[in-house]
């Protein structure tokens, strides 16, 4: 039996949960605390690349969809004079129809192979560029002074108020947990058994009725709408947005957060990978112009050594174990005689 089934992963997300709600009880530094709510944001974009790759398209328009949820939500909070709970949602669904529109030009135009790679990493310059060129965006320079998220107020308690980085990392988690909820919701119906189809044999599961272009284009939506939710997190946790931050050059690092972890854990793999990678560079004190060739140096070995992450791993030991348990049985077995040996 592998560690790693459904029922083991649960439990370990549910530990892991629980151990991440406890650790502002710990750890009061502003500076650990904020990269635990950046480890959370990496890892959600993480798991929107898996479940586009789940359909066998390489995405690499993810951060640009991230900025769109991120710009949306702040127009809407400053221009529109929107409470952040409205905003929330809203960059949500309009990433999502932003996605369905670009997601079926680009399969309709360059395929679902290399052509879509191409292009969808032209969506993520031509969003840069155009960002800095809009005076109401704030061209470069970007948007500041992005209001925080309105208190929330439960009857009989005290208002909740975003003041601190540790009512920001809970909402982090929720919203986490909630990504998560959605995400399972489809891969456990017939919309994943179809997106594994997808990737793994798309002519075959075409032959079998499967509509491999919708399919496909059902994951690149609910994708960038997944991001989007997080980036209108991103814009007003963080208090200003600018377009460089969604970047071409973020899009590498959305791949090593999930092929890290491991391509075929579509939570715990981009969660352990943007652990690592937020926090690694962070205890070395890497210098930002050493910080590509560390992340060049990653891809390669685990290309090299670790092709399917590093929770292949612990299913890795896990099927050691099993063996040895097996040849132990034998052992046991032949020694007695070829009897049965009665459990203790």
């Amino acid at each position: 039996m592998n560690i790693f089934g459904n029922h083991q992963r649960v439990a370990g997300l549910i530990i892991g949960i629980i151990v991440y709600a406890l650790i502002p009880f710990f750890v009061h530094s502003p500076y650990y605390l904020d990269l635990l709510v950046i480890m959370l944001v990496n890892a959600v974009l993480g798991m929107a690349f898996i479940m586009t790759l789940r359909t066998g398209l390489i995405n690499l328009a993810i951060a640009p969809f991230w900025g769109i949820g991120a710009y949306t939500s702040t127009v809407m909070a400053i221009n529109l004079h929107q409470s952040f709970w409205v905003c929330l949602p809203a960059s949500a669904l309009i990433t999502a129809l932003c996605a369905l529109g670009v997601g079926y030009v680009l399969m309709k135009s360059g395929g679902t192979g290399f052509g879509f790679i191409m292009l969808s990493a032209v969506i993520g310059m031509l969003f840069v560029v155009s960002v800095g060129n809009i005076r109401f965006l704030g061209a470069y320079n970007g948007i500041m002074n992005i209001p925080a998220p309105d208190p929330i107020k439960i009857p009989f308690f005290p208002p909740i108020e975003f003041v601190s980085r540790v009512q920001f990392l809970y909402l982090a988690l929720i919203l986490f947990v909630i990504i998560i909820m959605i995400s399972n919701a489809f891969y456990s119906a017939s919309t994943g058994r179809a997106w594994t189809a997808t990737g793994l044999n798309p002519r075959l599961a075409e032959s079998l009725g499967v509509n491999i272009f919708r399919y496909k284009l059902l994951a690149f939506v609910v994708s960038s709408g997944i991001v989007g939710l997080i980036g209108s997190f991103y814009a007003h946790y963080g208090g200003f947005v600018i377009p460089t931050t969604f970047g071409m050059w973020i899009n590498i690092y959305i791949q090593i957060y999930a092929i890290l972890g491991g391509l075929g854990y579509a939570t715990l793999g981009p969660l352990v990978g943007s652990a690592i990678m937020t926090f690694f560079p962070e205890m070395i004190r890497m210098a930002k112009e050493v910080a590509p060739v560390f992340t060049g140096a990653i891809l390669i070995l685990l290309i090299l050594f670790l092709p399917k992450g590093i929770l292949s791993l612990v299913d890795r030991q896990s099927v050691i174990g099993e063996r040895v348990i097996k040849i132990s049985r034998a052992i046991q077995s032949s020694l007695s005689g070829g009897r049965k040996v009665e459990k203790v």
